[in-house]
């Protein structure tokens, strides 16, 4: 439960139709073993009590007052039990028949959530028997207990307020208006489907698009749990297809005719974030009755995969095609801001490395979609005191493959003019040395630019933005940034992609040999060896460490105490990143992002991508002068060693 995580099974037992002495064993059994496994909320299937095939049998008092006897067994049994359980059972209310799902916690009976959309075709004849829910909240005596009555019922845990509990029975999903749209706009993050849903072919891939769906629109976990092995086969096969799915994926499942059990932790914060920030969600309160209930708060062990690199698609296919998508998109931008400025030339600073790689690439595509020729893209490497032979080579190489217009400037002595101008010693490796030339470099662009009719195409990622690795009115501008919306890590599959489908296989190879060399601004003088003496990395962290926690922190919401308990998990198994390592670049992620603010505020244009993105005009408005005093504190109560 710390952090916002809660952990949830759905399940569909074996049961016996109409033995509600059986069935309740059965439940009673899972229950237990979902407690001693840290479960805190367990769902069971609509009608689990008696079985969802009992028919006309519902009508008999014999079996409507077995199910109370069952339900009643199993509040008594969950005193001893530390969660919230969901069972479904029909139940008689003023003389009418409901199918209900009966909410326990702790020997307390929460609530009564009656069905509200009741099928009456194929198969399924529920309103020859059973009565619709209101949305009217009644109190009614159930098991000698007072307990509220009606779909309008949330359940709060007030040691987890972010963990509100809504509840709609089967059919209620497929409807117009499911019930669970009102449940979430009235504070629901979790949302709990007691269902009997019939295994027809192709039923599956739609029921699992359904949930996964549902739990999108309503930025919510979702748990459905099926009825399965044990009802009656008579007309109907059901295969205890159960579901776990939280906005929009798809955490567990059991597939139909499996194991009748899903289980994983729901992240009921990140549900909170995600509605904050999304201004078209409107909370509408009205009718609703909140049941708060308590459970002992406990550290939740994390068995859900935690996606180290959350902006690359693990799925090779899935991958291709969102490189091939963004590609169009920075292609597409920079084509369109070409033609609005009338540019005759697409000027870029080419290094060798691979950002200026992937902006070159763009600027190829971006002319071939105004139909004009790779040549009105002018391409210029700059080598000064750190550029070495490899990058210098790959510049070249790159750029008479893709048959652009190629230009070398050496720009040591204009540099060196600089250096005697402001008194720089140039044997003095600081800060300024490497700026110097930086901001030489684009001097050179602009003006070039200027001379050419052409526009200063950028190249700093998404990644260096957020770290502010980047030269103030240096590389950090430019008269359009096709990169800007693109993470390092991602920066490096859109090049391989771009290696995957090359036209010639001298182009395939220089890619591949880009995407080989380290990381560097190439600002120092090179070793002996004439290697590359400054490594990105080593300076400011793995680019994989810093694009996760940019992931968490701009596209979550969450602080350090959290985005290092998600590292952790995220990267076990990893042995360079120890705890230590990731704490301290996480320390240092911090400090950069707020100390840089001020790189952000006055970015050049650039075209957004993905859901995360830095320009001061749309998706990140941060003040220049924001202190981080808060975020470091939290950091400082962490033990790395932990």
């Amino acid at each position: 439960m710390k952090d916002g995580f809660l952990k949830a099974a759905a399940f569909s037992p074996a049961l016996r139709v109409a033995d509600c002495t059986y069935n309740t064993a059965e439940i009673l059994s899972g229950l237990r073993c979902a407690a001693a496994r840290g479960v805190k909320l367990a769902v069971f299937p609509e009608f689990c009590l008696t079985g969802y095939t009992c028919g006309d049998l519902f009508l008999q008092h014999t079996l409507q007052q077995g199910a109370l006897e069952g339900l009643n067994t199993l509040l008594e049994a969950s005193r001893e039990l530390d969660l919230v359980a969901l069972v479904g059972l029909p139940l008689s209310v003023h003389g009418k028949l409901y199918n209900c799902a009966a909410v326990l916690c702790r020997g307390q009976l929460l609530g009564i959530v009656p069905k509200t959309y009741l099928p009456n075709y194929g198969e399924f004849y529920e309103k020859r028997q059973f009565t619709p829910g209101s949305t009217e909240v009644e109190t009614i005596t159930v098991c000698g207990q007072q307990v509220p009555f009606g779909t309008s019922l949330l359940f709060r845990c007030r040691q987890m307020p972010s963990f509100v509990l809504g509840v709609e029975l089967c059919e209620d999903l497929w409807s117009a208006l499911p019930p669970s749209t009102f449940h979430a706009l009235a504070g629901a993050t979790v949302i709990a489907n007691l269902s009997a849903s019939d295994e027809t072919v192709g039923k599956a891939e739609y029921r699992r698009a359904l949930v996964a769906n549902q739990s999108a629109r309503l930025l919510c976990g979702y748990l459905y749990a099926s009825a399965g092995h044990g009802e009656s086969t008579q007309d109907m096969v059901f295969a205890g297809h159960d579901l776990i799915a939280e906005n929009g994926t798809v955490l567990s499942e059991t597939v139909p005719f499996g194991g009748g059990y899903a289980e994983t932790e729901i992240d009921c914060q990140r549900m909170e974030a995600e509605r904050a920030r999304n201004t078209s969600f409107e909370p509408c309160r009205e009718g609703y009755a909140t049941v708060e209930f308590d459970l002992t708060p406990v550290e939740t062990t994390l068995t859900r995969w935690i996606d180290p690199a959350p902006f690359v698609p693990g799925d090779p296919q899935r991958r291709a095609q969102r490189c091939e998508l963004i590609l169009r998109m920075q292609a597409d931008g920079l084509a369109k801001r070409l033609e609005h400025v009338h540019a005759k030339k697409a000027v870029i600073g080419i290094s060798g490395g691979l950002d200026s790689c992937l902006a070159l690439l763009v600027a190829v595509r971006a002319m071939k979609q105004l139909g004009r020729p790779a040549g009105d893209v002018l391409a210029v490497t700059m080598p000064c005191f750190g550029t070495t032979k490899r990058t210098r080579s790959n510049a070249q190489i790159l750029c008479d493959e893709l048959q652009v217009n190629f230009q070398e400037i050496h720009i040591a002595n204009t540099v060196r003019s600089h250096f005697a101008d402001i008194g720089q010693d140039e044997n003095m490796l600081d800060v300024t040395f490497e700026n110097g030339q930086a901001r030489v470099r684009t001097l050179e662009l602009m003006d070039l630019a200027n001379r050419t009719g052409g526009l200063v195409v950028g190249t700093g990622d998404l990644s260096e933005l957020a770290l502010g690795w980047a030269t103030y009115n240096g590389d950090h501008m430019s008269m359009y940034g096709v990169n800007a919306g693109v993470p390092k890590t991602l920066v490096r599959h859109l090049v391989h992609y771009e290696a995957d489908i090359a036209a010639t296989e001298t182009l395939r190879t220089v890619l591949l040999d880009i995407l080989d060399t380290p990381v560097s601004p190439e600002l120092l003088p090179a070793k002996d060896d004439g290697e590359i003496a400054q490594r990105t990395e080593d300076l400011v962290g793995p680019y994989e460490l810093h694009d996760f926690y940019l992931y968490q922190v701009l596209r979550c919401g969450f602080g350090p105490t959290k985005i290092f308990r998600l590292a952790k998990a995220a990267f076990k198994g990893r042995p360079e990143y120890t705890d230590a390592v990731l704490y301290r670049w996480l320390r240092n992620f911090y400090w950069r992002f707020f100390a840089q603010q001020f790189k952000r505020s006055c970015l050049p244009d650039g075209p957004k991508v993905g859901s995360v993105t830095l320009s001061p005009r749309g998706d990140w408005r941060m003040p220049s002068d924001a202190c981080a005093t808060l975020w470091l504190a939290e950091l400082e109560q962490l033990n790395p060693g932990n």
